[in-house]
């Protein structure tokens, strides 16, 4: 599987190829049902993952309701028919996802990480009326459905892994800990990010969160231990370590204190 970077400022990580785990069962699934469009079309529309469908030629030709209704649109009407994703200036140029929507039209299976989807632009264009979140990161699958080697449509799946909500400066100081939590908690360099004291930042994020930056920051770091945990072929140990933290140590006491239980009861759970 090829990969190349996308441009700034997407900093999303992308990888190409003909084959990964979730096309596969894409595929799979695609032979079990029958040749029904009807029932197909309501099985997209129920998709847990927003999604949209273009055909070769780029113009969206299914919304589905996860979709319009994570970017708080009253249906898919705004873009279906309407919408050309070859041709939209800010996801090719903007954010540069020029290459790999190129590649997924010329037959490449393609997944952009951690992207930042620009909800500034949807709410620019009309397609909200207000702002349905402050900043996202997503995951961005592009598969071209073929027969016979003809490209028949391109099935682009989003996998939102993070949405922030509320006040903006807030939602920074949530992204600028996402980003760092790998590092102890630095009070001064979060509040330096959002250009506010350490005090206001601290009432501010308490007022309007319910926990401290600290707390928050915390949560975070747990997470992602969460995730270690869930590798089994990763000791309690290890799945600590990768996170830069000691099994033995502070981490652990957040870590029940966060879950309820001890790392070897969440893994068992």
């Amino acid at each position: 599987m090829s990969k190349t970077k996308a441009k700034e400022p997407l900093k999303a990580k992308v990888s190409a190829g003909n084959s990964n785990p979730i096309k596969d069962l894409f595929d799979q699934f695609l032979q079990m049902i029958p040749d029904n469009k009807e029932f197909l079309l309501k099985f997209l529309d129920v998709f847990p993952f927003p999604l949209e469908v273009f055909a070769p030629n780029g113009v969206d030709i299914f919304c589905n309701q996860a979709f319009w209704k994570l970017i708080n649109a009253p249906d898919a009407s705004f873009v279906t028919g309407k919408y050309n994703l070859l041709n939209d200036p800010v996801i090719n140029d903007q954010m540069g996802m020029k290459d790999c929507i190129q590649k997924a039209f010329r037959g490449e299976t393609v997944i952009a990480y951690d992207v930042d989807a620009p909800i500034h632009d949807v709410v620019d264009r009309g397609a909200a009326e207000e702002k349905p979140f402050e900043k996202s990161f997503m995951d961005f699958h592009l598969y071209p459905i073929k027969k016979n080697n003809e490209l028949l449509f391109v099935v682009f799946v989003c996998n939102v892994k993070k949405l922030y909500h509320g006040r903006p400066d807030l939602a920074r100081a949530k992204v600028y800990m996402d980003t760092h939590w790998r590092s102890e908690y630095d009070a001064e360099a979060v509040a330096k990010s959002v250009n506010m004291s350490v005090t206001q930042l601290y009432r501010l994020f308490r007022e309007h969160t319910g926990m401290t930056p600290g707390d928050y920051h915390k949560k975070a770091k747990v997470e992602h231990i969460k995730e270690k945990l869930a590798d089994r072929n990763l000791s309690v140990k290890e799945a600590f370590a990768a996170c830069g933290e000691d099994s033995r140590g502070w981490m652990l006491q957040v870590f029940k204190e966060t879950t309820g239980m001890t790392p070897t009861k969440f893994r068992k759970r």
